[in-house]
């Protein structure tokens, strides 16, 4: 009987050394991974843009002609939106609207007499500017007040549900960290310097590419263009390096991090799609700090307020590249790809 269970067991043994050692360990793991890949992908942009809600949508309130009105007005919003308007209170109209450029408000509230104006802008937040464009009328009507609203800066013609630029973000990251995937695959003796050089050349194109088709093809958005180019090819290399960066740190398996920090993550919280302040709390923090929001921040300021652009977005994009390439070739002897050659005696 102990016999036939050792046999038993060194038979079960035999087995598993035999399925560990074939194709199919791999190909069993890789099937349940895209099992849960795809719940999460769907669950993330559910969670992020399926029913967006105002949390603190802050807005800029010119004079106190009617202090008790503007209150009662701003309660009902309140109560029509679910959330609370962030009231930042102007000394004139010129400031408010300085304060759009600048990002810092999503509208304009003016009380004169009995009647109120709300000024949203589009191009801040266009899910934002919906959602006040809905609830201040509705506002109104509760405290018998007429309300006027109009577009302080609106979208342009051919991006009318402002989606484009997050469009085009996707792009470049899913082509970014695509293009290095494919670079591990068809040119893998590529040595360090090598690698980098073509992935900043392949961003550069892309970039190109990505621009032009937008902008001069399509007439989608009117780009300006040096700014716009450069944007997406930092973008594209800095998604290709952090896909190296965890192919070096993780090897054969780095396509879980990355789509799971760029696509999973990033992405959703982005507010291309879906602007922050209807972002759950957790993504509208983190979003920024991550290269698809950076990217979609930086464009999006680039395109719709020209002479306000923010450092912060091109400095997380650079940390996140910097950040990559330094791991890349710090542990480089780790990288499944590269070559040793007569004039370089290293392995890569």
């Amino acid at each position: 009987m102990d016999e036939r269970a050792q046999d038993g067991r060194a038979a079960v043994r035999g087995r598993w050394e035999a399925f560990r050692r074939s194709p199919f360990l791999p190909a069993t793991v890789l099937m349940f991974i895209l099992t849960a890949a795809a719940g999460l992908f769907a669950g993330s942009y559910t969670y992020a843009m399926a029913a967006p809600t105002p949390h603190h949508v802050p807005v800029a309130v010119v004079g106190a002609h009617d202090p008790a009105r503007a209150k009662a007005f701003v309660a009902a919003m309140d109560k029509a939106l679910n959330a609370s308007l962030m009231l930042r209170r102007t000394p004139s109209y010129a400031e408010a609207l300085r304060e759009v450029e600048e990002q810092q408000v999503f509208g304009v509230l003016v009380v004169r007499g009995d009647a109120v104006e709300l000024g949203v802008s589009s191009a801040s937040g266009a899910s934002v500017a919906q959602v006040l464009e809905t609830a201040a009328p509705e506002a109104g009507r509760a405290l018998g007040t007429p309300v006027a609203v109009r577009d302080l800066k609106p979208l342009q013609q051919g991006d009318p549900r402002g989606l484009a630029l997050f469009y085009i973000t996707l792009a470049a990251v899913i082509i970014g960290f695509v293009g290095a995937i494919q670079l591990g695959v068809h040119a893998r003796e590529l040595n360090p310097g090598e690698r980098i050089a073509f992935t900043v050349t392949y961003a550069v194109l892309g970039g190109f590419s990505i621009a032009a088709v937008v902008d001069w093809g399509l007439g989608a958005l009117d780009l300006p263009f040096a700014e716009s180019w450069f944007i997406l090819t930092l973008t594209m290399f800095v998604s290709g390096m952090v896909f190296t960066m965890f192919n070096t740190l993780l090897g054969r398996w780095a396509m879980l991090p990355t789509w799971g920090l760029m696509v999973l993550l990033g992405n959703p919280s982005s507010g291309g799609a879906v602007s922050w302040p209807l972002l759950p709390s957790p993504l509208g923090a983190i979003g920024r700090w991550l290269p698809p929001g950076a990217s979609v921040n930086a464009q999006h300021t680039a395109v719709y307020f020209r002479d306000h652009q923010h450092v912060m977005p091109f400095l997380v994009l650079a940390g996140w590249g910097l950040v990559s390439c330094a791991v890349f070739l710090i542990w480089r002897h780790r990288h499944p790809g590269g070559r040793t050659g007569p004039a370089d005696g290293e392995t890569s």
